[in-house]
């Protein structure tokens, strides 16, 4: 029995003792994988792990040299009437949730306004201060579509298709751009494909698809909120530092990639409340 199976083993008796509605949950320690299900591996929306596929899209076209994630945004929107020290954001602030941007989240959100990301740049920021939110990561696609064009075709050619992942599609705003921060339904294994990828610092088989310091920057030079408590006091760009030693790519309902040095979880779920706890209990079990 390989060590994925004895982790996996492990995680499954905590899923049955504890009631938490995973749906399924694959590990990968090295090269070994092994999964487990409790329903069939259907695509469902993966909700805020998409941010983090938004990264990598982002990488790639920092890579091909048609961005750079330090200059304003106000450089790619120049038609954008920006508000208060909104037009000093750059896609770096968009990404790590720093912009100071104030937009309660609302579930419909992208039909709210005639223009999310024009009602977004259009309020005043507080200058680099953390404010989650996912009309921030709606708004860095729309800048990366300025360099790329369909965000959503620059992702299942460059991402997706050498993940051998297809027909994958991204939800849209009225105005055809992409969700964002959201959006995007996958398999718990072709979840767990985009997982492989990000532990192994952008490369599949020998490609690199993404510079691995773009992975890296998901768990690093994190953005700490003194306020809040752990596991959510670390941000980087789209990775939550925690529970303990690990760092995570985290949906709403359960969604999670849970990374640990050599070895990745990858949980669907549909327990919002309990992916907290569960999370907390995959970086017990993998600490022993």
């Amino acid at each position: 029995m390989n060590s994925a199976q004895r982790v996996l083993d492990t995680l499954v008796a905590l899923v049955d003792t504890t009631g938490f509605g995973a749906l399924g949950v694959h590990v990968l320690v090295g090269d070994e994988a092994a999964s487990h299900r409790w329903a069939p591996d259907l695509r469902r929306e993966v909700h805020s792990v998409a941010k983090g596929i938004g990264v990598l899209a982002v990488g790639m076209a920092a890579d091909d040299g048609l961005l750079d994630v330090d200059v304003p945004v106000a450089a790619s929107l120049p038609d954008v009437r920006f508000g208060a020290g909104t037009d000093e954001v750059t896609l770096r602030h968009l990404l790590t949730m720093t912009s100071g941007i104030d937009m309660p989240w609302s579930p419909t959100e992208l039909s709210d306004w005639p223009d999310l990301a024009r009602e977004f740049l259009g309020r005043p920021s507080r200058g680099r201060v953390f404010q989650y939110a996912n009309a921030s990561s709606y708004t860095a696609m729309r800048v990366l579509a300025t360099r790329v064009g369909d965000v959503g075709a620059f992702v299942a050619d460059r991402l997706f298709a050498p993940l051998g992942i297809d027909g994958v599609t991204w939800r849209r705003c009225p105005l055809g751009f992409v969700a964002g921060g959201e959006g995007i339904a996958l398999t718990t294994e072709e979840l767990a494909r985009v997982g492989r990828l990000v532990r192994d610092r952008g490369a599949v088989d020998g490609r690199q698809l993404v510079d691995g310091g773009w992975c890296d920057a998901m768990h690093t030079d994190w953005v700490v909120r003194p306020d809040a408590e752990p596991p959510y006091d670390r941000y980087a760009m789209a990775g939550w530092g925690g529970p303990g030693p690990l760092w995570r790519l985290h949906g709403a309902y359960g969604q999670m990639l849970l990374f640990h040095g050599e070895t990745v979880v990858t949980v669907t779920a549909d327990d919002h409340a309990g992916a907290d706890a569960f999370a907390a209990a995959v970086a017990v079990a993998l600490e022993r």
